[in-house]
């Protein structure tokens, strides 16, 4: 199964950008406590820690770095996309070997920038809004081309609507949890929406499904 997720050839200064995300059978993408940690899977992981070790740069959310505690994955770069850059210099998210990339936009607050600054790579995109195409761009540049973006939701709506989703790699739970949790993407709905295929489709023994699309 594991094979089925190795990122295609990509030609050039081009870019391949994965979307990763956990679902319970109802849609959430996260559960009661906010965290999608809590309703993954034991095989969920596996897969995640896989996906992890084939990409060259992980892209989050500030806000889904925070609650999900992330630190520095070992084998790729940690890229933190915030406008606010409400982010704590001295939070584990920093205390890796490798500097974490901080990509936010052109109006932000310079102490911050400066803050930030010495204990990550700040990057400036747009002018009001992060613009992801840019950042993406800058990152292929840097050989940085297999990307995987792991949310949150608001980022990898972002990501769709900037025509930058060109995979979605979806676990989905055999958990029912109702309420108003989060769908796995965010943001203003996309027209015309976005085709995807199906590209494989597999069942693990504890009853977790992963499929992967492709924009058709």
């Amino acid at each position: 199964m594991l094979a089925d997720y190795a990122f295609p050839e990509i030609a050039g200064a081009r870019w391949w950008l994965r979307g990763a995300m956990v679902s319970s059978v109802d849609g959430a993408a996260a559960g009661p406590d906010g965290r999608s940690g809590s309703i993954s899977s034991a095989s969920d992981r596996v897969v995640f820690r896989h996906l992890r070790h084939l990409a060259d740069a992980i892209i989050v959310g500030a806000g889904t770095a925070r609650v999900e505690n992330y630190g520095q994955p070992s084998n790729a770069r940690l890229v933190v996309v915030s406008r606010s850059l409400d982010l704590d210099p001295g939070s584990r998210l920093f205390a890796g070997t490798d500097r974490v990339i901080v990509a936010t936009s052109r109006s932000a607050d310079w102490q911050a920038v400066e803050r930030l600054a010495e204990v990550a790579d700040v990057v400036r995109v747009g002018e009001q809004d992060v613009d992801l195409r840019e950042l993406v761009g800058i990152l292929a540049d840097q050989g940085l081309q297999r990307l995987q973006c792991e949310g949150g939701p608001a980022l990898l709506g972002a990501v769709l609507a900037a025509g930058l989703l060109d995979e979605l790699v979806l676990t989905t739970v055999p958990t029912i949890l109702g309420g108003s949790a989060s769908r796995i993407i965010t943001g203003p709905a996309v027209d015309p929406m976005t085709a995807m295929t199906l590209v494989s489709m597999t069942r693990a023994d504890d009853g977790t499904v992963f499929s992967r699309w492709q924009r058709a």
